[in-house]
């Protein structure tokens, strides 16, 4: 398995638009995913034998890394993936010479939050009400890894 981390660029978002809408219950609007020159924006892909199968969005800010969104193509889940995004999400935040990394999940979102738990992160407080559901809100769970 060649997997590699890469910079996002115009000629991969096709694909990473096509994963998001697949990959999430809520996706994010299409103008959002083109948009790679955002304020302190750091928005990799992960290619699989030079296939996108999925992608992070990151803000880096005066020393923190916020993780925007993250996702794997649905027909790769299940392969060690999401942990290897994850694992490299945080390997760029120590090049970046981070001092901590922040996302939110949904929690209903369990086995992302154990995913993100494996590899460091810990929940620091939610967000009541905060993501939109089928039949109204859920909590976001705010966690955080601390680089020493």
């Amino acid at each position: 398995m060649n997997v590699k981390l890469v910079k996002l660029t115009d000629a991969l978002l096709d694909d990473v638009w096509r994963i998001e809408q697949v990959a999430h219950t809520h996706p994010w609007a299409e103008s959002m995913i083109r948009d790679l020159n955002s304020r302190g924006g750091y928005h990799c892909g992960l290619l699989l034998d030079d296939n996108l199968v999925g992608y992070f969005y990151s803000q880096h800010i005066v020393g923190e890394v916020t993780l925007l969104t993250i996702a794997i193509d649905p027909q790769y889940q299940g392969r060690g993936l999401g942990r290897k995004l994850s694992e490299l999400f945080i390997a760029e935040c120590e090049k970046l010479n981070a001092e901590s990394a922040w996302l939110e999940v949904r929690e209903s979102n369990t086995k992302a939050f154990s995913l993100y738990e494996s590899v460091g992160f810990n929940e620091v407080t939610r967000r009541h009400n905060y993501y939109p559901t089928a039949n109204g809100k859920e909590d976001a769970l705010i966690m955080s890894y601390l680089f020493f």
